[in-house]
């Protein structure tokens, strides 16, 4: 229940501080990555105040601590090498961020605010999740049947 609770606090903190910083207009971000046109700088300022509040935090709680508050231990990144995949997903996001100038952050909270918008954006992002997943499960029950089936070893009859 704590973890649960600290889960919906932490969340509840990102949704105010997106709000605050602007980050739930997709113009503020549109203008941010039209480095070629009328630049905004915003968005910087705001990754540059959560980096900076997060290091700080980090410094003083997180690295004196053997582990999380709430948690038995600290999680384990899922990958630690660049690959295919996590190349072509970054440049879909990417794409997907400057086209809608929604990331999944913002567009979650933008959905309080009744945006026709950020509710299409979000519901394309769910359905776009729940097809990949559908698909990597489709792909991995393909491969299982193509494995050739395994045939018992059988002991040799002793002389």
């Amino acid at each position: 229940m704590k973890g649960t609770l600290a889960a919906f606090v932490s969340g509840l903190v990102f949704a105010v501080g997106l709000g605050l910083g602007g980050m739930t207009d997709p113009a503020n971000v549109q203008g941010f990555l039209d480095v070629t046109g009328d630049w905004n700088p915003g968005l910087a300022f705001v990754m540059g105040g959560a980096l900076g509040t997060f290091a700080l935090l980090r410094a003083l709680f997180v690295r004196k601590r053997e582990r999380p508050v709430l948690s038995s231990e600290y999680p384990a990144p899922p990958r630690t090498r660049l690959d295919g995949r996590l190349l072509l997903g970054a440049a879909i996001f990417g794409i997907g961020w400057g086209l809608a100038g929604f990331c999944p952050g913002p567009a979650v909270v933008s959905v309080a605010s009744g945006s026709k918008t950020a509710i299409l954006f979000t519901a394309s992002m769910v359905g776009g999740m729940g097809l990949f997943r559908a698909l990597e499960i489709a792909l991995a029950w393909m491969q299982e049947r193509q494995k050739p089936a395994q045939q018992p070893v059988l002991d040799a009859p002793e002389p």
